[in-house]
């Protein structure tokens, strides 16, 4: 059941690659040098340590990671009050209540998916028939965006995310068509409200509790943190137990351990191998070295969770008794992904019945049935192509 670290980076290649050191400098992409964490204790104290900043790393004489990064009003840009005030407008619709009720819509809308790619036969893609359009459908409902929309967010936010793919000019113009009608929406939710989270934050902005950039960017935030992750995440998941048969045909016989081999999967294999930088707002002591102020940190959490000093056998899956300790994959701290609820939901839901419905899942015999996705600041597939 060993797990072998999928080797497939895109554009961050050249800062993953393993070395000794839990902490090293490297050079990134854009030609800043930044400290790269690699152990997972050191990486757990960089993501809780208040003195590394992310509003920081959004200013212009920064380091740079690459130019993958959200907006300087973004939540995932704040530090301190600014953050938490904003994280606690929206962390109800993320709650255990919530995502316990959202499970049977969830299960439906995986099922819906499934026929279609039952429907279709051996050799269907199940990026673009399941793994891409589930987790947008999903958040769309969420906050209350027609369903009849969403393949214009799924053209917005894949450029948007994209490192390489697009020039700027597309990039920003993409970025005005998406800001444009996201602004003609919540107009139409003021006027009728609907039971979304959209509706339930113009609500709040209206009480004078929210601006209306602080609104926009929020309802924008909570959508491309959530759509492009996920995705990623499930094919991700999917390929991983492809490529060992013992371990899917050994979840097809013990379905109760697919929560257990969830969290697995996400620990070996996250869509996310890097945090977004964090800059040093002071001199920090970090293992055997001082990183100075001004200076940036990216913590891999690839190699964090995978540390053997932390966990036994640390390439393995155990999905029979699991983890004690909690894997990085969603970050730490203040910065938690507060839509880990809701990925966990979708990957859960979608391998469950993955095994259920097609217990001979397996790669399909063509030329190239595995394409890794390219450009984007996270990992993920274009194509899966499977057979059963």
């Amino acid at each position: 059941m060993s797990q072998p670290l999928i080797d497939q980076w895109g554009p961050l290649s050249a800062l993953m690659s393993p070395g000794p050191e839990e902490i090293a400098r490297i050079a990134t992409p854009t030609g800043s040098e930044v400290w790269l964490v690699r152990g997972y204790s050191l990486g757990r104290s960089v993501l809780t340590d208040p003195r590394f900043s992310r509003a920081a790393a959004l200013r212009p004489q920064a380091p740079k990671l690459n130019d993958a990064q959200p907006a300087a009003d973004s939540m995932m840009s704040m530090d301190g009050s600014r953050h938490a005030r904003l994280r606690r407008l929206v962390s109800g619709a993320f709650s255990t209540g919530r995502m316990a009720r959202m499970s049977d819509f969830v299960a439906q809308v995986t099922d819906r998916h499934l026929d279609t790619v039952a429907d279709l036969g051996p050799g269907t893609d199940l990026i673009g028939h399941l793994a891409r359009p589930l987790p947008l459908f999903v958040l769309c409902s969420m906050l209350g965006i027609p369903e009849e929309d969403t393949p214009l967010f799924r053209g917005w936010v894949e450029v948007l995310f994209d490192i390489d793919a697009s020039s700027p000019r597309e990039k920003a113009r993409r970025r005005i068509e998406l800001i444009e009608y996201m602004t003609d929406l919540m107009d139409r939710k003021r006027r009728a409200p609907g039971e979304d989270l959209l509706s339930d934050l113009i609500a709040v902005h209206d009480r004078g509790e929210l601006s209306t950039n602080e609104l926009l960017t929020l309802g924008l935030t909570l959508l491309m943190a959530g759509y492009e992750t996920t995705t990623g995440q499930i094919g991700l998941a999917t390929l991983s137990l492809l490529t060992d048969r013992g371990v899917y045909e050994e979840l097809v016989a013990h379905p109760d351990r697919v929560g257990k081999a969830v969290e697995e999967l996400i620990r070996l294999n996250p869509v996310t191998p890097l945090t977004f930088l964090r800059v040093a707002t002071e001199p920090v002591p970090l293992g055997e070295v001082t990183v100075q102020a001004g200076e940036g940190v990216v913590v891999a959490l690839m190699f964090g969770n995978r540390d053997a000093e932390v966990f036994a056998k640390p390439e393995s899956m155990d999905f029979v008794s699991g983890r004690g300790t909690p894997h990085l994959t969603f970050g730490h701290g203040v910065h938690r992904c507060l839509g880990a609820p809701l990925a966990r939901l979708q990957v859960r839901i979608v391998l469950e019945h993955l095994l259920r419905r097609f217990p001979t899942l397996r790669l399909a015999e063509v030329e190239e049935p595995v394409v890794w996705k390219d450009g984007l600041g996270i990992r993920g597939l274009s194509r899966l192509q499977v057979s059963w």
